[in-house]
């Protein structure tokens, strides 16, 4: 018979050691998940008002700076390869490469947008952080646009940090970006594989924050007394934009601003927004940043030819509107400017839409609906909230892998406002439906939350000034912004679809809309007091 110690021994080797190593197991995994959801900038939350009063609130002259920097990759830094199976994949064993790097292993540039595993294959334009800054009032902001898929919250703060590092007299950065579907991947999500075996380029998110603090700095240092040209250009539906989810919501306006030196006439340079996916290269191996690129390029040196116009000089900055729902070239064709009927995706149809709407930009700036700007008043208002995401977002939160940092089971995120004399701004963190925005928002049979729609009045309507923009992925991107009344993902769905439509995954909250149209109107209220301009509240 065993003596007690060696049934003592018995026991422990059966019950107590694996209890033991699942007890050690368990602490190490919620160790982890505690340590990636705690998040960088824990302590880093907003909510200013600048000027905080309209106490000697006057016009003044308004001041404007500009400059750019370059963020394409350079490829000197990466390996080549040769897609071996032409399927736009790189396939390990199958795809050749040559290891430049000297890493022993591939070292690519992986493209964002459409699906993982997509690297670079050519360069076709470079891609550009592009700031500009405003003075007045002893209020300084400075507004930025990145040629990138999106910037999660925490590399703004990042970014933030680092240039008042340099400069603590900037009041407040807005940082966008453009949404281009053809950049590299500056979230986590395209690079290679998602979660297991990602190649995620921390290096080349060090050179846009670079690059971002140093085209501000240089934009603030820039800054002159201005004169400005305000317009808005009408964008039809023809020609221009498809609506790949019912309710078909378009976003027809692009406000325009073109600021000149107010005393030698010199351009400083011109910006614009419109809402619209750049991805009308579509899902190929080349980097660019779109239709941008060829708005910005006949904003700046003009076109010849049919639709010519004189180019505007100085700097051509975009910045990309309501975009949700979904705003596409994918699907439709183009005509460009020589007539030429572009259908597939390509970077003719990018070209031809750039020029496009180049075209209406121009006309409308030198139209006779165009305005100097006689209100030169800056203001600002800003606040951080926090909202829960749903899944599979929630896992990659909690993980720390897509947008770090867990408060109280949300994530962290940033609505702004803004006035630059007579342009309204409002900045959302996604990707918005343009019927929040415009008007248009519908409660269809099926939908998951029927009911009166929540988000109203539509953020334009509620907005002061003679032009309005509101830029999508703006401080962040926390994907599609839904009307919870256009929620689907149960059955029956909507507008008799057969399947649950695109983009509630990319949130996984129905409360998204309604806490972003909320927080975007109370900075929206903040500013109209400061202007003594009413906000309605209904529709």
């Amino acid at each position: 018979m065993l003596d007690f110690m060696g049934r003592h021994k018995i026991f422990t080797g059966i019950v107590i050691l694996p209890l033991t190593i699942l007890l050690v197991l368990v602490l190490f995994v919620t160790g982890y998940v505690w340590v990636k959801s705690y998040g960088p900038h824990r302590d880093y939350e907003i909510d200013i008002t600048l000027p905080a009063t309209a106490s000697g609130f006057t016009n003044g002259d308004l001041e404007v700076g500009m400059a750019i920097r370059d963020v394409t990759p350079n490829p000197d830094d990466y390996d080549t390869w040769v897609d071996v199976n032409e399927n736009g994949h790189f396939d390990e064993g199958i795809d050749a490469y040559t290891d430049r790097t000297g890493s022993g292993t591939f070292d690519l540039v992986w493209l964002a947008g459409f699906h993982i595993n997509r690297p670079m294959k050519e360069i076709n334009d470079p891609l550009w952080s592009r700031a500009v800054a405003f003075r007045n009032n002893d209020v300084t902001i400075a507004m930025v646009s990145i040629d990138s898929v999106g910037i999660t919250h925490d590399r703004i703060i990042t970014m933030r940090k680092m240039i008042e590092a340099e400069n603590p007299d900037i009041d407040h950065v807005v940082i966008h970006s453009t949404h281009t579907h053809n950049a590299p991947d500056t979230m986590g999500i395209w690079s290679y594989w998602f979660l297991w075996g990602s190649r995620f380029d921390e290096g080349y998110i060090r050179m846009i924050e670079e690059q971002t603090r140093d085209a501000v700095l240089e934009a603030v240092e820039n800054l002159r007394p201005a004169d400005t040209i305000i317009a808005n250009a009408y964008v039809p539906e023809e020609n221009f934009s498809r609506d790949s989810r019912q309710p078909n919501v378009y976003d027809h306006q692009m406000p325009l601003a073109w600021f000149r030196d107010k005393q030698t006439g010199e351009s400083i340079g011109t910006i614009a927004s419109w809402g619209m996916h750049p991805e009308a290269i579509g899902a190929r191996n080349i980097l660019s940043s779109d239709f941008c690129h060829y708005f910005r390029e006949a904003m700046e040196n003009g076109l010849e030819g049919p639709g010519a116009f004189e180019g505007f000089g100085g700097h051509s900055i975009f910045f990309s509107g309501p975009l949700g729902g979904l705003m596409t070239q994918l699907g439709m064709d183009i005509t460009d400017r020589h007539g030429v009927t572009v259908t597939r995706d390509s970077v003719e149809k990018a070209q031809a839409q750039g020029e496009n709407l180049a075209i209406l930009a121009a006309e409308a700036l030198r139209g006779p609906d165009a305005k100097v700007m006689e209100d030169t008043r800056v203001a600002v208002a800003a606040k951080t909230f926090y909202a829960a995401v749903g899944w599979p977002f929630k896992a990659a939160l909690y993980l720390g892998v897509v947008h770090p940092g867990v408060y109280g089971g949300k994530a962290k995120s940033e609505v702004n406002a803004l006035r630059i004399g007579e342009i309204g701004i409002v900045t959302i963190p996604g990707e918005i439906f343009p019927e929040i925005v415009d008007g248009g928002v519908e409660s269809p049979e099926g939908a998951d939350f029927p009911g009166e729609p929540v988000e109203v009045p539509p953020l334009r309507m509620a907005m002061s000034g003679e032009i309005v923009m509101v830029p999508n992925l703006t401080n962040d991107q926390i994907g599609y912004i839904v009307p919870k009344t256009q929620w689907d993902v149960k059955p029956p769905f909507t507008y008799g679809r057969n399947s649950k439509p695109y983009g509630e995954e990319y949130t996984g909250n129905p409360e998204i809309a309604p806490i972003v149209h909320g927080a975007s109107m109370e900075m929206i209220r903040r500013i109209n007091d400061l202007f003594g301009e009413r906000t309605p509240t209904t529709r």
